[in-house]
């Protein structure tokens, strides 16, 4: 899709407690919560229908989980907070498209959901610093990633 500002208001709110202790610290799971939370927001001003948030099993997560028409879409997010690493998106190397494909194949089975097409997006969240005196939030929408 492209790149869209938007509200650090908007978005449904969670606690991204599920985060917590996971090596990065309070900052980084409330950071990635609220990219979540954006990207949840994005989907649904989109038209889509969100049917999972932060799915897990052994494998590993899915971030969401929604649907368009007939496309069933799992969305991988990454959340920046500042242009300095580079593209969120970038952070989809081939071995995270391959692990997120197996978990999207797992979550369908476990669903037991037979969608017409499937797809792999990722929504990248780029906040912008705060001395910057810059107001929105970055979102860039790649779509069928792997």
């Amino acid at each position: 899709m492209g790149t869209k500002d938007v509200s650090p208001q908007q978005g449904p709110q969670h606690s991204g407690a599920h985060r917590q202790g996971c090596g990065g610290g309070a900052v980084r799971a409330a950071v990635g919560a609220f990219g979540e939370d954006v990207a949840a927001r994005h989907l649904q001003d989109q038209g889509f229908v969100l049917l999972d948030r932060n799915w897990r099993c052994s494998a590993g997560e899915i971030d969401l989980v929604a649907r368009s028409g007939g496309i069933l879409v799992f969305c991988e997010v990454k959340t920046r907070r500042g242009p300095g690493f580079g593209s969120p998106a970038e952070a989809v190397d081939r071995r995270k498209a391959a692990r997120l494909r197996r978990l999207a194949m797992r979550w369908l089975s476990e669903h037991e959901v037979h969608p017409a097409q499937v797809r792999i997006d990722v929504i990248g969240v780029v906040m912008p610093p705060r001395a910057s005196g810059r107001g929105g939030i970055e979102v860039e929408h790649l779509t069928g990633v792997c």
